[in-house]
């Protein structure tokens, strides 16, 4: 893995935000790579700094100095349109919240990225259905939000993020509204897309959710406090 282009390249991020008089350095010198494949966990407190990096991993957000770079690409070398189309072709989105649309059922709620996708997803209908059997699903495709529990509606929304192939998974506290026994079967579902060949990032303050990552990046008061990968990196007290 370590002869691959990484996937994900940071160099240097900062973000700062301004409130008022207040200068709150959210990322102060991120460096790090993730590769292809590879399946991480992004750990935390609140405040850490591990929100503010998914959002610039994300394309959602710009960094206030440094560079980025997904699938080779720098983000601040593309426009408003490159950057839509990086979200709707190279990532996928989970989030802690599911952002299901209420009253469309599973198939109608994986299918809508497809009506939006630029490049051509072959066969719309046949996808979305397709999305939803890798998830489990295959026989609640009709069932709205409200008919399915929160650990199915957090399968609807990864098929949903899975339609239009991604190569970059990114999940923001996927199992933070879920109890435990569904927790486990949802980063177990990300365990089994990642040897898919699906690049997995978790952003999580949980160690139980992290431990299914075979990476683990720590962060605290925006730096990279320790790399699992890269132990030379450990920074901890005492460490």
């Amino acid at each position: 893995m370590a002869a691959t282009r990484p996937i994900i390249s940071c160099r240097d991020l900062t973000r700062i935000y301004r409130m008022g008089d207040q200068e709150v350095r959210a990322l102060d010198g991120v460096t790090l790579d993730i590769h292809e494949g590879e399946f991480v966990a992004i750990m935390g407190p609140s405040g850490s700094g591990k929100s503010s990096l998914m959002n610039l991993i994300g394309a959602l957000d710009r960094p206030t100095s440094g560079e980025m770079w997904i699938n080779g690409r720098a983000l601040s070398e593309m426009n408003r349109d490159e950057l839509a189309d990086l979200r709707n072709e190279t990532l996928g989105f989970v989030f802690q919240q599911f952002n299901l649309l209420p009253r469309q059922d599973a198939f109608q709620n994986v299918r809508l990225p497809l009506r939006y996708a630029r490049k051509d997803v072959g066969d719309i209908d046949a996808r979305a259905r397709a999305c939803l059997e890798m998830v489990g699903l295959g026989s609640r495709m009709d069932h709205r939000p409200m008919q399915l529990s929160g650990g199915q509606q957090q399968r609807v929304a990864i098929a949903r993020a899975l339609a239009n192939r991604p190569r970059i998974l990114l999940a923001d506290e996927p199992t933070g509204a879920l109890d435990s026994k569904t927790t486990v079967e949802i980063m177990q579902l990300m365990q089994d897309l990642n040897r898919q060949g699906i690049t997995v990032v978790v952003i999580t303050h949980e160690a139980e959710v992290a431990s299914y990552a075979a990476r683990q990046i720590h962060f605290l008061d925006g730096k990279v406090e320790a790399d699992t990968a890269h132990p030379e990196l450990k920074r901890a007290r005492g460490g």
